[in-house]
């Protein structure tokens, strides 16, 4: 019996290598697969990595990737733009979606244009833009472009990711969703599954609005525009403290 034992040793000895060896083969064929399956919809290196991390989900949840913009730049009536993380046209109408990358304490109202991160506990407090108001112009943008399209439903979801908590969030408008990246395919049930069918006329013109300005993401004097825009808008550069 020990003799058998020892004969089995090499073959132990080296399991958890083989182990390790094949973790790191298969880690390594899924980020390719990964990455073979976002550039059926976006670059590998287009947007943020949340934003790309939700293309995946989205995808891997079976929406089909024609149904998916991602990073969409729409010109508005003062021939600026407006970014859009992401827009999906799904059945029961056209999701919007915001992406957030924080840490600490969230803390927000829907009717307030300012919400607050709170960091250290409580010790640093930050100010942001509130998202939901943020999203509603994204919203808004689009539906301009699609004005015979009044019928068709919006729906606006914030998505967060990070170690953050959604410490108190209150006066969330019908339609709209705030939640954290590890539970987005749930609201996605939520609206796929809970509400009737969009009265779409013309998919195909929504389709060519929101292709359109995937493509005017394309353009680097655009995107170097929209910075402009918004760092203007911010007018940090003319406080001198």
């Amino acid at each position: 019996m020990v003799g058998d034992f020892k004969s089995y040793l090499p073959y132990i000895k080296w399991t958890p290598i083989v182990i390790f060896l094949c973790l790191c083969f298969y880690a390594v064929y899924r980020k390719i697969q990964d990455k073979k399956l976002l550039k059926t919809v976006t670059k590998p290196n287009r947007g943020t990595r949340t934003e790309r991390d939700l293309v995946l989900r989205l995808l891997k949840y079976g929406i089909p990737a024609q149904a998916i913009f991602h990073d969409l730049y729409i010109r508005k009536s003062d021939g600026e733009f407006s970014q859009i993380d992401l827009v999906v046209a799904s059945k029961t109408g056209i999701i919007v979606f915001e992406v957030k990358n924080y840490s600490g304490w969230i803390f927000g109202n829907g009717k307030y244009r300012e919400w607050t991160q709170v960091l250290a506990y409580g010790q640093e407090k930050y100010r942001f833009y509130n998202p939901i108001m943020q999203n509603n112009k994204h919203v808004a943008e689009i539906r301009k472009k699609l004005r015979q399209l009044e019928s068709i439903p919006f729906y606006s979801v914030v998505v967060f990711y990070g170690d953050c908590e959604l410490k108190d969030i209150t006066f969330v408008p019908d339609g709209t969703f705030i939640v954290k990246s590890a539970r987005v395919l749930e609201v996605l049930d939520l609206i796929l599954n809970k509400n009737e069918l969009a009265p779409y006329t013309d998919k195909f013109e929504v389709v060519k609005v929101l292709k359109e300005a995937v493509y005017n993401g394309d353009s680097g004097e655009i995107q170097n525009q929209h910075i402009h825009n918004v760092k203007d808008m911010l007018g940090k550069h003319r406080i001198f403290n």
